[in-house]
């Protein structure tokens, strides 16, 4: 069992660190999205990398229409990775929708978790009354529309909004790349739990300590959720990095890399 988990979300763990450090990556990427943050911490943590079911070629066959028709199957997927590889008191770093699997998983287990880091996180998508989520329905119905009728048109489309800097066009090609080489129909699904979901009302409930890294220039989550989720996460920090874009784990990789080792504890 434990190795069936392990093969179908193609985990790999590297370092030689006491301490466990989980990283979860967002829509349209895989674990290849951690090249440039995760190694760092392989000298003081032990590294785990994974893919979220439908979410590559070789973790399509994890997908279960069932099981992750909401991102609590996700997370379950999360827990399962942590129970395979024996791990406690894990730290997890997510992007995006990974964030938010990350702290749906911190709910059901809040004991095995000691750190999160969320990387421009978003409980809801949506501008709804007293909240400014960064896009109208019908914006978002638009996109995932989009996406139905060509997955390389929303791609095109994604990935400047993604990694908005010209100066690394190499990076914005990665992106893309990866954005239309996504699973069709896994990522549709998915995309639609992300951009249409409400969870919003589970935030004060987190018990896990919470770093929030959020770029001033993000125009898929504005810095308006980054500053909500300060507010309703007990025991947050929130730290804004002067960029545009929805990956500073990708754009801003060395100031991402500072200010997640200035938030886990040390070895």
């Amino acid at each position: 069992m434990s190795q069936d988990v392990l093969q179908r979300h193609r985990v790999r763990v590297s370092g030689r660190g006491e301490r466990a450090l989980l990283f979860s990556h967002g829509l349209g990427f895989d674990q290849r999205a951690w090249r440039l943050v995760a190694p760092a911490f392989e000298a003081t943590h032990r590294v785990v990398v994974f893919d979220h079911a439908g979410c590559s070629a070789a973790a399509a066959q994890g997908y279960d229409e069932g099981r992750h028709g909401s991102l609590y199957g996700y997370a379950r997927d999360l827990l399962d990775i942590c129970d395979a590889l024996a791990l406690e008191q894990v730290s997890v770093v997510g992007h995006s929708v990974g964030a938010m699997i990350a702290l749906l998983a911190s709910l059901a287990q809040p004991g095995r978790f000691e750190r999160l880091a969320l990387l421009t996180a978003s409980p809801c998508y949506e501008n709804l009354p007293g909240y400014e989520g960064g896009f109208d329905r019908e914006d978002l119905e638009g996109v995932l529309a989009m996406m139905e009728r060509s997955m390389l048109g929303w791609a095109q489309f994604m990935a400047p909004m993604a990694l908005s800097d010209p100066s690394q066009p190499e990076l914005l090609a990665e992106v893309e790349a990866s954005f239309a080489a996504s699973d069709p129909w896994t990522t549709q699904r998915l995309a639609r739990l992300v951009f249409l979901g409400d969870h919003r009302a589970l935030m004060p409930q987190v018990q896990v300590p919470a770093l929030l890294v959020q770029c001033t220039g993000d125009v898929v989550v504005p810095v308006s959720v980054g500053h909500w989720l300060h507010e309703h996460l007990r025991g947050s920090r929130l730290e804004m990095i002067d960029a545009a874009g929805h990956c500073p784990h990708l754009s801003q990789a060395a100031r991402t890399t500072a200010l997640l080792r200035d938030w886990l504890p040390a070895s």
